[in-house]
């Protein structure tokens, strides 16, 4: 049987999300770690909030990444099996490259901070947004994008699932949007609680920030392949992985692909670690004969190892 993990990325984040996770030692020392490294108390901020203080790209960023790394270590110290292969929905790949050992976790913390920095710079608070589609085939999103543009921009950014995706670009544009896509017969059409609008055009001077740190950071050949968002591939090449991470800012992240590019390479078994069940939802919805599991707390983390 062969297993993929895979970390997600901002909107699973919560208050109190990492609280069945307490007493687990690897948890709270990966805790302790990325608290030294950044200077700010990640344990107090996940566990007391506030909820608005969490959904700041630059609070979130570091946060999904040091619950991630906290997870998979957790699953290494309990003598969880290292997986076939590991994947990460937009942020999470970084969690998944470092669990890979292409980033030391002290080199990626720094770098998501820049990297919710250069987005947030790229498009000021409140300019931007992002709206979750609910049955709508991706060609519709396509036309209600075409539709509610207006000159703005507008693209779809995450295509989670069969009739579940995400767009993002202007404000104003995303709100013509979901008002369109209603009219057109979407089920859900709800603005998401992130304070950039990732994974659009908007990005892309952001990304060129990006480029210039990635250049800076040590990047290995990962010791198990990461499937990479924007290309839906693996890379041994370090510059070819330093180059899917740029160009993941700005272009859509094909999770739907990913997930059956796993399946296509005899994955049955896809384990998502990190607080929440966003991403085994999503794997259920894409396949059929894939088991997914969500590693939530210490019985769920035990759990999946047995």
């Amino acid at each position: 049987m062969k297993t993929a993990v895979v970390f997600p990325g901002q909107g699973s984040q919560s208050v109190g999300m990492m609280n069945g996770f307490a007493g687990e030692a690897a948890v709270e020392a990966t805790f302790r770690e990325a608290s030294a490294i950044l200077g700010e108390d990640l344990w107090a901020l996940v566990a007391a909030g506030p909820a608005e203080a969490l959904a700041r790209t630059v609070v979130t960023q570091p946060l999904m990444l040091t619950a991630g790394v906290a997870c998979w270590r957790a699953w290494v110290a309990r003598g969880g099996a290292m997986p076939s292969y590991f994947a990460g929905h937009s942020l999470g790949e970084y969690s998944a490259l470092v669990a890979a050992g292409a980033l030391a976790f002290e080199d990626a913390l720094p770098l998501v901070r820049l990297r919710a920095e250069a987005m947030q710079d790229a498009v000021p608070e409140g300019t931007g947004g992002i709206a979750a589609l609910v049955g709508l085939a991706d060609d519709k999103v396509a036309v209600v994008c075409a539709e509610a543009a207006q000159g703005e921009v507008l693209e779809p950014a995450n295509l989670n699932s069969p009739g579940q995706v995400v767009i993002a670009g202007h404000r104003g544009a995303v709100e013509r949007g979901m008002a369109a896509a209603r009219a057109h017969g979407a089920k859900i059409a709800k603005m998401l609680p992130m304070s950039a609008p990732s994974h659009c055009s908007l990005m892309k001077p952001a990304a060129e920030r990006l480029r210039e740190r990635l250049a800076a950071t040590a990047v290995r050949a990962p010791a198990v392949p990461v499937v990479q968002n924007a290309d839906v591939a693996a890379f041994d090449d370090p510059a070819r992985i330093r180059q899917a991470l740029v160009e993941q800012l700005y272009r859509p992240v094909r999770w739907v692909e990913t997930v059956r590019h796993l399946q296509a390479q005899g994955v049955t078994r896809i384990v998502e670690c990190a607080p929440g069940k966003v991403l085994a939802g999503l794997v259920k919805r894409t396949v059929d004969g894939v088991e997914a599991v969500a590693i939530i707390d210490s019985a769920a983390l035990a759990a999946a190892i047995a």
